[in-house]
């Protein structure tokens, strides 16, 4: 009985990490997967570096963006999912 009670605030702190960091982040993760699935040509989009386009064409990890400088091919996992829900709500 004591040995639990000496190993329960380690247990107690493993639990809220859990909870407040470790949860939050899979979540995030999975969210991000599903928005990258989701994305279809036509859709507005800005990538983690500040660009803004359009989806002209979709490949299993790439994509090509179309903006007013041109067409650019990068990884699908470049695009942010916030600041591109953004866009789209404009």
């Amino acid at each position: 009985m004591e040995q639990l009670s000496q190993f329960a605030p380690f247990l107690l702190m493993f639990v809220v990490i859990y909870f407040f960091m470790i949860r939050p982040q899979q979540k995030r993760a999975k969210n991000e997967k599903e928005f990258e699935s989701a994305l279809k040509v036509g859709d507005k989009i800005v990538t983690k570096s500040g660009l803004h386009g359009k989806v002209a064409e979709l490949a299993d990890t790439t994509v090509v963006i179309e903006t007013m400088a041109g067409k650019l091919k990068m990884e699908r996992s470049a695009i942010s999912m916030e600041m591109s829900a953004a866009v789209a709500k404009k």
